[in-house]
């Protein structure tokens, strides 16, 4: 008898993650918890993972699995972390920097990227903490959701580093790692420290999967899943060039409706 497949709401258009030709390393790792759970395929809900994707998605029905979110995520019942990783500095290779900090006192001599959420306030972490250092100015600010019909827009900011448009970038670890190594001239990708901000900013995030609060069948098999196979995850998340820590009992960790 056939069984069901594994119903999984995902962006079309954001790689290193998952894009509609299932490139991204959640499709790979759906792929991976399919064939765990012995289900006959993955079909995916296509919707652009911004404010409102898991009301819209997951919390509709739609699908049954989040492939990513932060762990402890408020608008659904998130598994354990399957991964953890930081936010990064991204500079070219003959630029001559080493900077490793956010307290290096040459970042105020720089141009610094990072990515800007929208118009309602909403900064990522590195913005905010440069931001409370009186580095403002010094922010040149790139879309994360960008221009929708390019693919993956959110590596634009990745591309004005290798480009000269800016002298350094602060971004998610996965996306930086992912873009990086495909760049035409050399980056350096070097993690934060220190790892929170004087305990206001954290710089570095847990993981997990989600379905929707109640499912708890299947959020107990995917915590199987993730226990029996992290070496195949991890392994997984390293070809992608995504920086890896342990993960940890999350901080304070950013959820998106």
């Amino acid at each position: 008898m056939r069984t069901e497949p594994l119903r999984v709401c995902a962006d079309p258009n954001n790689l290193p993650f998952s894009n509609k030709r299932e490139e991204g390393f959640e499709n790979e790792l759906a792929e991976l918890v399919a064939k765990s759970l012995g289900r006959s395929e993955v079909v995916y809900t296509w919707y652009p993972q911004r404010r409102g994707f898991s009301r819209n998605t997951l919390n509709k029905g739609r699908c049954d699995l989040i492939m990513g979110v932060p762990a402890g995520y408020e608008f659904a019942q998130s598994t354990m972390p399957y991964y953890r990783s930081t936010y990064v500095f991204v500079y070219r290779e003959d630029s001559g920097l080493d900077i490793r900090s956010i307290e290096d006192p040459a970042l105020h001599e720089l141009d610094i990227g990072v990515h800007v959420v929208g118009d309602d306030g909403s900064n990522t972490p590195g913005a905010e903490a440069l931001g409370r250092r009186g580095l403002g100015g010094n922010l040149v600010g790139y879309s994360i959701y960008g221009d929708y019909s390019q693919p993956h827009p959110p590596s634009r900011l990745i591309e004005a580093v290798a480009k000269g448009e800016v002298d350094i970038a602060i971004a998610w670890g996965p996306l930086a790692g992912y873009f990086a190594s495909r760049q035409d001239v050399p980056l350096q990708v070097v993690p934060v420290s220190p790892e929170i901000d004087q305990g206001a900013v954290p710089f570095t995030f847990n993981i997990s999967m989600a379905v929707r609060k109640g499912n708890d069948d299947l959020h107990d098999q995917l915590e199987d899943v993730i226990r029996s196979h992290r070496p195949e995850i991890r392994s997984v998340l390293s070809r992608y060039g995504v920086p890896l820590l342990e993960p940890t009992t999350p901080q304070r960790e950013p959820g998106e409706e």
